[in-house]
């Protein structure tokens, strides 16, 4: 048989466990799964106590992903071609749907990550020993507002530049950090662009693989 091989027992080194100490070992020794926990409470599989707003809001973080790879090919970020292209975007190309897609995708997952982060705090999963995993959880909360209000200017419309120059007035001495400029500009457009495309989408990659590994190592906190 096949499983009797050497090049079956390469690649899994231990047989299917029986037992409690047989998927530990397993989980061990096999690279993909030992970032898993060999067991899981039955209250982390109830949609219930869950909510899946955590699931939800990483499957929104992928949907945002590919549409907004797509939109990349069409947009050019110049104060000449921003606003036509973002017309475009809306009218022509795939009949707006993939900029639909991007902008509500964009308002649900602001949503879904309120909604995980309320189901957190209910259930006191913020505690000792997941203090930590909290705070993973606040910044990603900042980082995706940080992603929505970045493009939010991209289109370069009279709300999107208005609405910028408010915010970045209430930064106080960030402002030009922000701005890049004493107005919002070209520089402004670029470096939003920029923070919104690469700088914010890796940096919430990276915090997200903290967080669900320790979600992962620590489990699900039980109901109060």
């Amino acid at each position: 048989m096949f499983r009797d091989s050497q090049l079956w027992k390469s690649i899994f080194r231990h047989p299917a466990p029986t037992d409690r100490q047989g998927r530990v070992r397993v989980m061990v020794g096999t690279f993909l799964l030992h970032l898993h926990p060999t067991s899981i409470k039955q209250h982390a599989l109830r949609p219930s106590f869950t909510w899946c707003m955590g699931g939800i809001t990483f499957l929104l973080f992928l949907v945002e992903t590919v549409t907004g790879v797509l939109l990349m090919f069409y947009y050019r970020p110049t104060i000449e071609w921003a606003y036509h292209d973002m017309l475009d975007l809306r009218d022509v190309v795939s009949f707006g749907i993939v900029r639909e897609i991007h902008r509500w995708g964009a308002h649900a997952m602001v949503i879904t990550v309120m909604l995980h982060m309320y189901r957190v705090f209910l259930t006191g999963s913020y505690k000792p020993p997941r203090e930590f995993n909290w705070c993973l959880g606040v910044l990603l909360l900042v980082l995706t507002l940080l992603l929505s209000f970045t493009g939010y200017l991209l289109p370069w419309d009279q709300l999107s530049v208005w609405a910028v120059t408010v915010g970045a007035n209430l930064a106080g001495d960030a402002r030009f950090l922000l701005l890049g400029a004493r107005s919002v500009g070209e520089e402004t457009l670029n470096r939003f662009y920029v923070l919104h495309c690469i700088g914010l989408p890796l940096a919430a990659l990276g915090l997200m693989g903290v967080h669900f590994w320790r979600v992962r190592k620590d489990g699900i906190s039980g109901p109060l």
